[in-house]
């Protein structure tokens, strides 16, 4: 139990340690376009995320899959642009292609990428059975991004009281595309 534990503390302080800026990011470029009653979408979409960084760190664990460091430390703050850029330039959601159905299949490929940030270094932790360890790591980490999530609700639905909320939704989405390209540029792999 307190493989379990240790795990899951982890995990946590992995997805709430500031220095962890690339995933705080993510998770605010994630919660955006949200607002209060659309909680649940906003929660569906962290979880589809939290499903494809388990995918990946689950593969790493096996010994399945060796990423290359430098690819995926430039990649991850990619993902961020994206999400970002994604943001901005789709207005209607529910016009838009397969409606608001891709946003956890958009997030879920991206924990993929995510997950491959953290995998090395879990692959050197790993001693023996590697399901406990995961489990505790991505229940953590699953804790840990819902009270991103929920700091983020708060913090944006203030914004929403003194800023209408499509400015709100590019205004945060374009400071995060501007940390996160930054973030891209300084890890460029070449």
């Amino acid at each position: 139990m307190s493989e379990l534990v240790g795990f899951l503390t982890l995990g946590f302080r992995h997805i709430t340690d500031p220095g962890a800026i690339d995933h705080l990011l993510f998770l605010v470029a994630l919660a955006a376009i949200y607002r209060g009653r659309e909680w649940r979408d906003a929660v569906r979409v962290v979880t589809a995320f939290t499903v494809g960084h388990s995918i990946t760190l689950a593969l790493a664990g096996i010994g399945a899959v060796t990423l290359p460091t430098p690819l995926i430390e430039f990649l991850i703050p990619l993902t961020i642009v994206v999400t970002g850029v994604e943001n901005i330039a789709v207005r209607d959601r529910a016009a838009a292609p397969w409606g608001r159905r891709y946003r956890p299949l958009l997030a879920g490929g991206f924990g993929l990428v995510h997950g491959a940030g953290f995998a090395n270094y879990l692959q050197n932790l790993f001693d023996g059975p590697i399901v406990l360890p995961l489990l505790g790591f991505n229940l953590g980490i699953e804790l840990g991004q819902l009270l991103v999530l929920a700091g983020a609700a708060v913090a944006l639905a203030l914004l929403d009281r003194v800023v209408p909320p499509r400015a709100r939704t590019v205004l945060v989405s374009a400071a995060v595309v501007v940390v996160a390209a930054r973030l891209a540029v300084e890890r460029l792999p070449w």
